[in-house]
């Protein structure tokens, strides 16, 4: 499949691209920073690399020519800004799919994204509340970025929101899919298993329309890394 990854030079990023690569998928990565990029990966002949703003409409727009998906692991940084530039990429990222015609997107977001499906979780609201208070700008662009991916048109953007936990750097690719609360879902994700849920979720489709919280099985082991920062 012929694919576009936003968010490619980041730590989860590059796994995503390592991965597609392996199960022989052709990537495009669109990038403000291209040379962050390992030289075996912006040097496969599989990868095709485009420099460019997430508001530059038209080079956006170009970038998505031809690729069946846009697969998303764009995230605020420690130091946001207050106005949801994330959230208003995002609405400039569905209006070039419409044009291009590509529906599938797979986004990554957080559990600050609520979702009706999720039951109450101690811990999980206490992460939340930490984000909200301590990195407020980052918290309201990621709430703003799940309002603006779910308001889309379901007849013309085809959505998943895979929510993410903590994330560390566990080699372990195992996964699990469900709601906050559930009782299986934990707070802790390896990168390889948020970059394997995605690209099997591209396969299957089993979440579409949905966003499920996912999180490595409460026997992997693995410290804690980041959060938002991806």
């Amino acid at each position: 499949m012929h694919i576009l990854i936003l968010g490619g030079t980041g730590p989860s990023g590059i796994e995503l691209i390592q991965q597609a690569l392996e199960v022989n998928h052709t990537v495009v990565v669109y990038a403000r920073s291209p040379q962050k990029l390992p030289a075996h990966i912006s040097s496969s002949p599989s990868v095709t690399v485009v420099a460019g703003d997430l508001t530059d409409r038209e080079k956006l727009s170009a970038a998505m020519q031809g690729v069946q998906a846009v697969l998303s692991v764009l995230g605020p940084g420690p130091s946001h800004p207050s106005n949801t530039p994330l959230a208003q990429a995002y609405q400039l990222i569905i209006e070039s799919m419409k044009q291009q015609n590509v529906k599938r997107l797979i986004a990554v977001g957080t559990p600050s994204m609520k979702d009706e499906h999720d039951h109450f979780s101690l811990i999980m609201l206490a992460m939340i509340t930490v984000v909200a208070t301590f990195v407020r700008n980052a918290y309201k662009d990621v709430v703003a970025i799940g309002q603006t991916i779910r308001a889309a048109d379901p007849e013309k953007l085809v959505w998943t929101i895979a929510r993410v936990p903590i994330l560390n750097d566990n080699e372990d690719r195992s996964v699990v899919a469900g709601y906050v609360g559930d009782g299986k879902v934990g707070t802790k994700l390896a990168r390889p298993a948020l970059a394997a849920f995605v690209l099997r979720e591209l396969e299957e489709n089993q979440w579409t329309l949905k966003a499920p919280a996912i999180s490595s099985p409460y026997y992997a082991k693995g410290g804690y890394g980041s959060w938002l920062f991806l």
